[in-house]
């Protein structure tokens, strides 16, 4: 009996979870192990998570996307976050990532491990003081590993742990060398707390014996990038490298227990410095996979992010990012609603999409062509079965039909179609416009 996915895979047993992975990426399933067992891939899949369809996480895979859901004090209706949990998993999203922050998280979470079948991934620190229910300053280091203790045994697949960011940091922060400090809500806690109390980051202090809780559940590891990039002019500075570094220490470290690893990377980043992240990323963390938000292309674009996020994650992803965390509209100014969750997964899953043809992907570009078919015979339900969207697609069409007479057409140009008329003119048919 194997603890972990990486341990099997480097005893040369290939699981049911790796089966899975390789029938959905139409890979063999020794190809999974090898990429598993080498740390270049990750299936997250708690053991006590009954309800998870595996998913496999790497570069050399399809591009996977993941949902940040869950309550805060100002937006705490339960039902409604699984509403939004249901119309994430219903339009292709491959993790869940809880970040609940107000009330009694536990009976959500275990809700979700036993009904959902997306990965499901938390960020510990943000429970910790609420779970305990006293404030930052007053937690210890084991009240932060007892709640990381309580999550895998909840049957989380994935937690996000700020490991890489010590008190060595606090002084460079404190130089005012950026302009937006810390953006990252799990590093800032953890910095206010080492500030607070003088101690050593207890993810740092005691990651072997976090490896030794994530080992017993086969949790992975998302090594957290607390100084991930705020804005564009804090991008690939030395703060995010010098932290980077300590990331690619960790993840050999818990390679050594057999415990998976995935990286979180930026964060805001210009375009032209989007490849030598990725690059940076893969030298120093030795090819785990690279777990990216956006990144965000510019500063100035509130109310549209998922758009800046998805031009950053379709370029990030072409260049070896594996898993793409959504950016909502509703980015830097509120929690997402149901409608601001939409928009966020269908333009995470374009960026991801595009990035998987753009690899070469095996069978990556087959749907996009049945949509040419299906657009040259003018077959418009076949379109909408292509279509990542296929309501939205419907509805816009619905509403804006094109009149009965041209009713195999659009409302854009109607018998004037350049479809149509190649279709007509190449069967000699006469073209009839008017």
């Amino acid at each position: 009996m194997y603890h972990t996915q990486m341990e099997a895979a480097r005893h040369n047993v290939i699981t049911r979870e790796m089966e899975t992975v390789a029938k959905k990426e139409k890979r063999d399933a020794e190809y999974i192990r090898e990429l598993v067992a080498k740390g270049e891939a990750v299936i997250p899949a708690n053991k006590a998570h009954k309800s998870l369809s595996p998913e496999g996480i790497g570069a050399a895979l399809r591009t996977k996307i993941n949902v940040n859901l869950g309550v805060s004090r100002d937006a705490n209706d339960y039902d409604l976050e699984m509403k939004k949990v249901m119309t994430a998993v219903r339009l292709g999203a491959d993790a869940i990532m809880d970040l609940s922050s107000h009330g009694d998280t536990e009976p959500f979470r275990k809700k979700l491990t036993s009904e959902c079948p997306a990965m499901i991934g938390t960020v510990p620190i943000y429970d910790s003081v609420i779970h305990h229910k006293r404030d930052l300053n007053e937690l210890t280091a084991k009240d932060f590993l007892e709640v990381i203790e309580l999550h895998a045994k909840n049957g989380v697949d994935f937690v996000t742990l700020h490991s890489g960011i010590t008190r060595n940091t606090i002084e460079k922060i404190k130089s005012k060398s950026r302009k937006m400090n810390i953006v990252s809500r799990g590093g800032s806690l953890i910095f206010a707390w080492m500030s607070m109390t003088g101690n050593e980051n207890p993810f740092y202090e005691y990651f072997d014996e976090i490896l030794d809780i994530c080992r017993e559940h086969d949790v992975t590891v998302s090594l957290g990038d607390a100084c991930r990039p705020g804005c564009l002019a804090d991008a690939t500075d030395a703060c995010q490298i010098e932290e980077l570094v300590t990331l690619g220490k960790l993840t050999e470290r818990a390679w050594e227990k057999d415990v998976q690893v995935m990286v979180e990377g930026p964060g805001h980043v210009p375009i032209n410095q989007i490849a030598a992240n990725m690059e940076i990323q893969k030298t120093l963390c030795h090819n785990a996979p690279f777990y990216v938000l956006g990144p965000l292309v510019t500063d100035i674009a509130p109310g549209y992010d998922h758009i800046t996020a998805a031009i950053g994650g379709a370029i990030a992803a072409t260049m070896g990012a594996a898993f793409l965390c959504y950016v909502t509209p509703a980015e830097h100014l509120a929690l997402p609603n149901v409608d601001d969750v939409h928009r966020g997964i269908i333009a995470s899953k374009i960026a991801a999409h595009a990035a998987d043809i753009a690899k070469g992907l095996p069978g990556a570009r087959d749907i996009d062509d049945q949509m040419a078919d299906a657009r040259r015979n003018l077959d418009w339900e076949a379109q909408y079965g292509c279509a990542l969207d296929p309501d939205t697609a419907r509805k816009i069409r619905t509403e804006r039909a094109p009149e009965e007479d041209h009713a195999e057409t659009c409302s854009m140009c109607g018998k004037f179609c350049a479809v149509r008329s190649m279709n007509k003119a190449l069967k000699g048919e006469i073209i009839d416009i008017l």
